[in-house]
């Protein structure tokens, strides 16, 4: 039985289950990352079945698509490898600027293409907005590209529902990378209802709120990196929030799983959610992420966790 499932209306299968890739080379967003690590982590997903590698320039930059190429090259497995990647960022005076215009898009898929030291990207997103192009300008080069057979299927990150509409103007647009998860979840009202009717698959990216929905946070916990600025991790919300997560541990312990992978599952129980793409530092949580798939939720249960997370 293949667990395979198809992004939305593209030709792409994967695994539900995909691997974020940032902390695989992403030394500008981790601190004293092991590349070697890095590389075997991706090795695992490939050898275990989990074909849906989540990748993008500025991971590094640059140094999580080369690593990536690299552990392809070596394990000569391209084909069973469904990768993506995004650009938008752009390096002017040493200030990032993000662009969407249709001749910064088909060089970064060049470059992109060069790093991962293959011939075709299997999903390449616009991964931020700019100001100033049209979105089905922009979506159009992808267009052209995906005609060449340089990329297969496309997709757009973090933009606004109205940016969306823009850029799905002709129908191409294949796959809607946003933030979404049980602490967040304006994406139902905001983008869901556009995606299903559009058949435009949503991979929702920080799925377990920087770990907080992982149920391994207590409320004494003192962070000093990305997590300290975000609001869930504030105060009286981080001590509301664990609270939440330790009603869900009774749901995981009576199917013999951890929290994660009921959260895991909650998501790929959405409609308009096939896949899901959470990251991983060290083999083992490779592993972990994919026990995800043997979590059953029944109807009760799914409607239970959403109204815990109302």
């Amino acid at each position: 039985m293949s667990i395979h499932v198809k992004l939305g209306k593209s030709d792409l299968y994967v695994n539900p289950i995909g691997l974020g890739t940032n902390a695989v080379g992403g030394h500008n967003l981790y601190p004293n990352l092991d590349e070697e690590v890095g590389k075997e982590v991706v090795r695992t997903a490939l050898t275990h079945g989990m074909n849906f590698l989540d990748t993008a320039f500025i991971y590094g930059p640059k140094r999580s698509e080369e690593l990536i190429g690299e552990v392809i090259q070596e394990m000569g497995n391209r084909q069973e490898a469904v990768i993506a990647t995004k650009a938008a960022h752009k390096f002017v005076d040493n200030k990032v600027v993000f662009d969407n215009s249709p001749t910064f898009l088909k060089q970064s898929v060049e470059d992109s293409l060069l790093r991962l030291k293959t011939d075709y990207i299997d999903l390449f997103y616009i991964h931020y907005p700019d100001e100033h192009t049209p979105k089905y300008e922009a979506v159009g080069a992808l267009k052209e590209l995906k005609d060449e057979g340089k990329i297969r299927a496309i997709g757009v990150s973090n933009f606004s529902l109205e940016q969306l509409k823009e850029a799905n103007k002709d129908g191409y647009v294949d796959v809607f990378q946003g933030e979404y998860n049980l602490l967040n979840r304006s994406a139902e009202k905001e983008i869901f209802p556009y995606t299903i009717e559009n058949q435009i698959s949503f991979i929702p990216y920080f799925p377990l709120a920087s770990g907080l929905l992982a149920g391994k946070y207590t409320k004494d916990m003192v962070f000093n990196d990305l997590r300290a600025k975000k609001p869930h991790f504030q105060g009286e919300a981080f001590i509301r929030n664990l609270e939440k997560v330790e009603q869900l541990r009774p749901i995981a312990e009576a199917k013999n799983a951890e929290v994660a992978h009921v959260v895991l599952a909650w998501y790929l129980a959405q409609a308009g959610i096939d896949a899901i793409i959470p990251g991983a530092k060290k083999p083992e949580q490779v592993l972990s992420n994919l026990k995800t798939l043997d979590v059953q939720l029944t109807e009760d249960e799914i409607v239970r966790i959403g109204e815990i997370f109302q």
